[in-house]
């Protein structure tokens, strides 16, 4: 039996079987999608793994350099060297495409191309350990910005990857199996009427045949 109510007409049967070699090659490149993303997710969330490692590493690093560049100077002193910053950076967001997956791409630049410009302070009144965790912070910017590309990619690519597997699923199980059901139901529905349309031949052809020779014998 059909899983829903369909016309047992050739028309439809045509049009069903059009339906599913469309559904099986959608099905086979939905698989290829969700396996490329798969490889391609799991390689950005070893690189996350890395780049959080190496992030928390260099913020726990300037952290101790901060706690004891505040134990070396006064709370008045530390507040003034960082209080009017000389460098600036400038992030231009973009996006890139993978998959059908629109990435986010984080480009930045300084204010200025001189290195020194990160020391907002003389070095005469100030902590060389408040030097090394301003260094440690402007060591780890590219690795902070590099990490919030890949967190958002695997968010997003963990999505689509999701949304493909539904899609996978409901053409495997659901449209396919469907769409083939339907199709045997038609195929027995037209084969049993093209026998029934033949008996009704051959009944009549019998009928015609003893119509006639009871002709010939009057």
């Amino acid at each position: 039996m059909a899983a829903k109510q369909v016309n047992p007409t050739r028309m439809e049967l045509t049009r069903l079987k059009k339906k599913r070699i469309t559904a099986i090659r959608g099905h086979k490149l939905l698989k290829d999608k969700r396996d490329e993303l798969m490889r391609q997710y799991l390689e950005l969330v070893r690189e996350n793994m890395e780049l959080r490692k190496k992030v928390e590493a260099g913020i726990l690093s300037a952290n101790k350099n901060f706690v004891i560049a505040k134990a070396s100077m006064s709370e008045a002193a530390l507040h003034t060297a960082l209080m009017a910053p000389k460098q600036e950076i400038h992030l231009n967001p973009s996006e890139k495409n993978i998959m059908s997956v629109n990435i986010p791409v984080f480009d930045y630049k300084t204010r200025t191309a001189d290195e020194n410009d990160i020391y907002s302070y003389g070095f005469a009144f100030t902590s060389s350990d408040l030097d090394d965790a301003v260094k440690s912070l402007a060591d780890i910017l590219p690795d902070m910005v590099r990490l919030a590309e890949v967190e958002k990619a695997c968010q997003l690519m963990a999505a689509e990857i999701e949304k493909t597997r539904r899609r996978v699923n409901a053409l495997e199980h659901v449209i396919i199996p469907e769409a083939e059901q339907n199709i045997k139901y038609i195929t027995m529905k037209l084969d049993e009427n093209e026998r029934s349309t033949q008996i009704r031949l051959m009944k009549v052809k019998d009928m015609m045949l003893e119509q006639e020779h009871r002709y010939k014998e009057k």
